[in-house]
């Protein structure tokens, strides 16, 4: 389990190496949700995702995607918004064995 490092504006990019894909990632706020696109290079994996408190983000193994996302609330259970991501909202991205661990079939 890795935490990603995300700021509290409410759009960003990154860009970081996991589990030897390089990825970029977007976070975006509208009034009704934080989203997330993912890029793997270059290419669009997962688009305009709705990111809820302990819900998979990427979901399936067919898109090519090693491993996944999720935002944890450390705070509560609530979904994330942008003023608190980072801190109380923290994006996790969970290798393959991460997921076999928690019973998550990959």
């Amino acid at each position: 389990m890795l935490i990603v490092p995300l700021r509290q504006i409410p759009n960003q990019t990154l860009q970081c190496q996991l589990n030897g894909q390089p990825c970029t990632i977007d976070v975006f706020q509208y009034r009704y949700g934080l989203f997330m696109n993912l890029y793997v290079n270059g290419d669009l994996v997962i688009g305009s995702v709705l990111c809820e408190n302990l819900v998979l983000i990427v979901r399936d193994t067919y898109l090519g995607f090693s491993g996944d996302f999720c935002f944890f609330d450390t705070q509560g259970i609530d979904n994330p918004v942008y003023t608190g991501v980072g801190s109380r909202y923290v994006l996790v991205y969970l290798s393959p064995d991460d997921l076999s661990s928690l019973g998550i079939a990959t």
